[in-house]
């Protein structure tokens, strides 16, 4: 699963994506975060509960879950059509399972924004307007082969013909598909077109240091129009960030607290992005590690332990479980298990976020 970053020319797209991947926090020391490619980086998803377990247990070494992320091509009015790197940019949009687009929500008469002007939701237009234009095109063109199929009786192709003509229609009324609220059956017909407006989205607005808590007019508008949209929101500097990512753990302390910062606003986002593309964690914990896995929402227990290897998939047989909020009550693992309170669960068990487990498999 990952997150492509998007966002209109100089509105500070690629500082937040170096400033993502640089990052090199207490909880990546024992994880190899990097850029994968020049526009590709994997990077940690802090998370606090991990520091609660691993004070209530010994262990060599914390991992956090990790996001990828991709920086995607910039992109100007008219992609749909190929203008600027367009064709580039929506191909690699059909490749992510998330969209973070960064908006600016700051003045500076340095950078000039390509539109002339600093006006969030005109940002936020243009590309999904681009992204309804290019899935229009898509739709169209899958119509026309499914209606000649369906002339032939087949029922696949009848069900698809119906899903796509919903689709379209909602698309001419300048909607995105993800307002639609397709079923999962629905959704199953169109699967294979990698529409674009389907892809759950993550507004992040650019701030300017002035405005670090994100109370500018411009952010209220980006908040109140995801507020519509049932999207999420971020504030962050990008500008900061890339500045705080760059320094030691001493050092970045004192900066945050110089500035009114409890942590970098880059670990806020990453749990959001994390949140954004559907995914929760679940924690084994022991005297090696303390680790936090990643699993989609709605993940059972044979999943979620196939995530560490597939022979726990195969041949799994129980899973053991704790919360969190039971060790620290309790202190520790052996006394979870002399109070009862260590559950038992079998396959059918659906993981909740948050949960420490032990896998019992045979194969």
């Amino acid at each position: 699963m990952e997150a492509g970053i998007v966002g209109l020319p100089n509105v500070g797209k690629s500082t937040l994506f170096n400033a993502l991947t640089s990052s090199q926090g207490a909880e990546s020391a024992n994880y190899p975060f990097c850029t994968i490619e020049p526009n590709e980086g994997i990077v940690p998803v802090p998370d606090p509960r991990l520091d609660v377990i691993s004070s209530h247990i010994t262990t060599q070494k914390v991992i956090p879950a990790i996001l990828k992320l991709v920086d995607i091509a910039g992109i100007v009015k008219g992609a749909s059509e190929g203008e600027g790197l367009g064709n580039k940019f929506l191909s690699h949009i059909r490749e992510v399972d998330a969209i973070m687009q960064v908006v600016r929500c700051f003045e500076d008469d340095d950078v000039i924004h390509v539109s002339g002007k600093i006006d969030p939701l005109d940002d936020i237009e243009i590309i999904e307007a681009e992204l309804m234009l290019a899935d229009i095109q898509t739709l169209e063109n899958a119509l026309n082969k499914a209606e000649r199929t369906a002339r032939s009786g087949d029922k696949d192709a009848k069900a698809t013909v119906e899903v796509v003509k919903k689709c379209l229609e909602h698309l001419s009324e300048d909607k995105p598909l993800r307002s639609l609220g397709l079923n999962d059956a629905e959704l199953k017909w169109i699967h294979s077109y990698g529409l674009l407006t389907l892809k759950p989205v993550l507004y992040v607005a650019n701030v300017a240091e002035d405005d670090l808590n994100g109370e500018s007019e411009l952010v209220q508008r980006v908040r109140n129009y995801a507020t519509e949209v049932n999207a999420g929101v971020v504030h962050v500097c990008a500008r900061l960030e890339a500045e705080i990512a760059e320094l030691d753990e001493e050092d970045r302390e004192e900066m945050l607290e110089s500035v009114g910062l409890s942590e970098p606003s880059l670990a806020v986002l990453a749990r959001e992005a994390y949140a954004t593309l559907g995914l929760q964690s679940y924690f084994t914990a022991g005297e090696k590690e303390v680790r936090a896995w990643t699993v989609p929402v709605g993940a059972t227990a044979p999943q979620a332990a196939g995530v560490i290897h597939t022979d726990f998939e195969r041949g799994f047989i129980r899973a053991e479980v704790y919360s969190l909020d039971d060790l620290q009550e309790l202190g520790s693992e052996k006394e979870i298990r002399n109070a009862g309170r260590l559950r038992v669960e079998g396959k059918g068990y659906e993981m909740q976020d948050g949960d420490i487990c032990h896998f019992l498999f045979n194969v």
